[in-house]
C-alpha cells in the first residue's frame, strides 16, 4: 500500500479553497483535513495551490493519420507538464473514428503511448445509424461529435474541410437533418452531442481565397456560428439532447447560446484560450500560429467572451489544441494549416484570466470540474475529495512562467499564446497518486463516461 500526504497548501475542495492536507493511498484521495496525522511520504505543499488535474474536453492528438503533427505520446507529454490529467481526443483523426470497431483500435493505440488519462469521442457521418451510436457508446465514447461544415471521404475515413468540391468519394457533412435523426438516440444514451458550429450556407456565401488574416476573418463570419447553435439548439431541444457547443469564438455565437438556454435548451458552450487572450488585432504580432477555425475574432468578440465566462453562461475552458509541425505553420499564409497547440498551457492561462477576473478559484472550475460533468466523469475526476482519483496540479502563486517554445512538448513548439507571461508556475503533477509532470511513463488508462444506458 502506498500512502502520501500532501502538507500544508491551500487546496481547492469541492467546498472552495481551504487551508488542508490530502491523504492518498493507492493513488486515490482518503482524506482532505486540516493538520492530518502522517501516514506514509510526507509532500511539502506549503504555499502553494492544490488544485485537481485539469480535463481538456477537447483536443487534435492527430494519432493516428498524422504523428509527424503530433502523436499520443506527445501530446499527453504537453498535457502532463501542464497540470491536465485527462484529456479528451476527438474523432477526426484518420482514419475516423466512427464505428466501435476504430474507436476500440485507436484507444488501444493511446494505451500504449498515453501519460495522461483520455477519453475518445465518437464521429457522426451524415450516414451515421442509431445502432452504430449505441455501438460506440458501448465501446467507451464519451460523446459525439457533428463537424457541420466537413465532408468525409470515403476512402480515406478523413473528414475533409472541401467546399464546393464535386468528388463522389466525398459524403456530404452532416447536417441539421442528421442531427434531428440521431439526437433522441444520443439523449437516450446519455452522452454529450458536441458540434463544430459553422453553418455551411453561411460559409459558402463568403468563401473566397484566402491570402491574409483578414480574407481569414471575412470567410468564417460570426453569422455561420450563430446560426449552427441555433439550429442545432431547436433540435437538441425536442430531442432532449444534451448540445454541447465546442470553440465558441463569438459574440453573435454566445448571444445564440444564451437565447437556446433561456427557453429551456440543455446546452453547455466552451471557449479557448486564444479568444479569451488574443484579438485579431494580435496577428501582425503572432504570424501564422494564429491561423486557426474558428478565428480569432475582433476585441468586442474577446470581452463578450470574457464576460459569458465570468457570468458563468459559458462553464468550459479547453484549447482546441491542433498542432502542425513548425515547417507547416511557416509556409505562405495561405497554404498554412489552421490550427495551434494550447493543451501545455491551458492551467496557467485560465489561472491567469481568473486572478484578472478576481478569483483565482474560476480556474479549476472551468477546467477540472465542470469538463468532468460535461462527459460523466463527475464521480472519480475533476474535484479534491476522498474516493476520487489523486490527480493534483500543484502550483506555486508566487511564481511565473514565459511561455517559450523550447518548454513546449508538442511537436509544435511555437504556438500561440509564446511569449505571453503568467502570474502562475506549475511545481509537479500528479494522476492517481504518481508524478509525471517530468517525462513520465505511459500508464494513461481510458475514462469512460459514467451515466451511458445500456
Amino acid at each position: 500500500m502506498t500512502e502520501l500526504l500532501f502538507r500544508g497548501g491551500t487546496v481547492h475542495t469541492v467546498d472552495g479553497p481551504k487551508q488542508a492536507d490530502v491523504n492518498v493511498t493507492d493513488g486515490v484521495i482518503t482524506r482532505v483535513e486540516q493538520r492530518l496525522p502522517v501516514q506514509g511520504r510526507v509532500i511539502d505543499v506549503s504555499g502553494m495551490y492544490v488544485l485537481p488535474g485539469g480535463v481538456d474536453v477537447h483536443v487534435h492528438s492527430r494519432d493516428p493519420g498524422f504523428p509527424e503533427k503530433e502523436d499520443f505520446a506527445s501530446l499527453t507529454a504537453a498535457a502532463a507538464a501542464g497540470g491536465i490529467t485527462v484529456v479528451l481526443d476527438m474523432p477526426n483523426t484518420v482514419p475516423a473514428v466512427d464505428t466501435a470497431g476504430m474507436l476500440e483500435s485507436k484507444a488501444a493505440m493511446a494505451r500504449s503511448k498515453a501519460r495522461v488519462d483520455f477519453g475518445l469521442w465518437g464521429l457522426i457521418r451524415s450516414s451515421t445509424k442509431t445502432d452504430q451510436l449505441e455501438a460506440m457508446a458501448a465501446a467507451g465514447a464519451i460523446g459525439f461529435k457533428a463537424y457541420l461544415a466537413y465532408s468525409f471521404s470515403v476512402s480515406r475515413k478523413q473528414v475533409l474541410y472541401s467546399p464546393g468540391t464535386d468528388d463522389p468519394d466525398l459524403e456530404p457533412p452532416a447536417d441539421y437533418g442528421t442531427l434531428a435523426q440521431l439526437a433522441p438516440a444520443v439523449a437516450h444514451l446519455g452522452l454529450p452531442l458536441a458540434i463544430h458550429a459553422e453553418d455551411p450556407t453561411v460559409l459558402a456565401a463568403f468563401r473566397r481565397p484566402i491570402s491574409s488574416y483578414e480574407d481569414l476573418l471575412a470567410s468564417r463570419p460570426p453569422e455561420a456560428e450563430a446560426v449552427a447553435v441555433s439550429a442545432a439548439a431547436a433540435v437538441a431541444r425536442e430531442s432532449g439532447a444534451h448540445l454541447h457547443i465546442a470553440h465558441l469564438s463569438s459574440a453573435l455565437g454566445l448571444q445564440a447560446a444564451e437565447d437556446a438556454m433561456r427557453i429551456g435548451t440543455t446546452l453547455t458552450l466552451e471557449t479557448c484560450p486564444q479568444f479569451l487572450l488574443l484579438t485579431s488585432e494580435d496577428f501582425d504580432r503572432v504570424g501564422s500560429a494564429m491561423k486557426m477555425l474558428p478565428p480569432i475574432r475582433t476585441a468586442a468578440d474577446r470581452e463578450a467572451l470574457v464576460d459569458g465566462l465570468e457570468r458563468g453562461a459559458i462553464t468550459i475552458v479547453s484549447t482546441d489544441h491542433a498542432p502542425h509541425t513548425d515547417e507547416e505553420k511557416s509556409l505562405p499564409f495561405e497554404d498554412v494549416p489552421a490550427g495551434s497547440p494550447g493543451v501545455q498551457t491551458l492551467y496557467l492561462s485560465c489561472l491567469q484570466i481568473a486572478k484578472d477576473l478576481g478569483d483565482v478559484w474560476l480556474a479549476p472550475r472551468w477546467v477540472s470540474e465542470a469538463p468532468a460533468r460535461l462527459v460523466g466523469l463527475e464521480g472519480h475526476k475533476g474535484a479534491i475529495a476522498p474516493g476520487f482519483d489523486a490527480d493534483l496540479v500543484i502550483v506555486d502563486p508566487n511564481a511565473k512562467t514565459r511561455v517559450h517554445a523550447e518548454q513546449m512538448r508538442s511537436r509544435q513548439r511555437h504556438g500561440v499564446l509564446e511569449g505571453m507571461d503568467f502570474d502562475f508556475a506549475i511545481k509537479d503533477v500528479y494522476l492517481r497518486g504518481e508524478s509525471i509532470a517530468n517525462r513520465a511513463p505511459a500508464r494513461g488508462r481510458m475514462v469512460r463516461p459514467a451515466m451511458v444506458v445500456g
